[in-house]
């Protein structure tokens, strides 16, 4: 079988995560993330590995090197990696797509849910420092950060379209029935 390659978008509490567990448990998927990059060199640094390094990291290194630069690493990865599915978790940006849109093995997929369930998962999960004690007025101010507006303009270039607006069973129905079709496809 040809590889696959899937690069999920979606806004904060959106289900990136678990559909990304899913196709790797299901699926036999390697999994990668932008900020895998990141949280390596910065662990190089001994410098802690929170959300602010992470984003003054990524800034510097797309300021200094191209806004494309962590699009080829991770592309450099996918294409390495032995599995026949790769997931990419977290395409955030435009610049993110250049080295993953034009292989015909790539496919994105933006994964996506109303403001008010995307709030209540994040304050569940309480993954972040912060989380569990945030407030919907914090959440919408987030929302609206430069970190977190790119992901819109991603998404609307999706190839598949997932609603996780339900359940774990509708969301894993819906990421079976993309895996069938991408299986079914001719592969160049």
């Amino acid at each position: 079988m040809a590889k696959i390659i899937l690069g999920f978008a979606g806004m904060p509490g959106a289900g990136k995560g678990t559909a990304a567990n899913y196709i790797k448990e299901k699926y036999g998927a390697s999994m990668f993330r932008f900020s895998t990059v990141l949280s390596d060199i910065i662990k190089r640094l001994s410098l802690p590995v929170n959300r602010e390094n992470l984003i003054k990291l990524s800034e510097i290194l797309r300021h200094g090197f191209g806004e494309d630069i962590l699009a080829h690493v991770v592309e450099s990865d996918a294409l390495s990696d032995s599995s026949d599915v790769v997931v990419i978790d977290g395409v955030r940006r435009i610049n993110d797509l250049s080295g993953l849109e034009p292989l015909s093995q790539f496919k994105l997929v933006a994964i996506d849910a109303p403001p008010e369930i995307r709030y209540r998962r994040l304050i569940n999960r309480g993954e972040r420092a912060g989380e569990k004690d945030m407030t919907w007025e914090q959440f919408q101010a987030e929302e609206k950060a430069p970190t977190e507006v790119t992901i819109q303009p991603v998404m609307e270039r999706a190839a598949y379209k997932i609603n996780n607006s339900g359940d774990l069973d509708a969301l894993f129905a819906q990421l079976d029935k993309m895996m069938a079709e991408l299986r079914a496809q001719p592969r160049v």
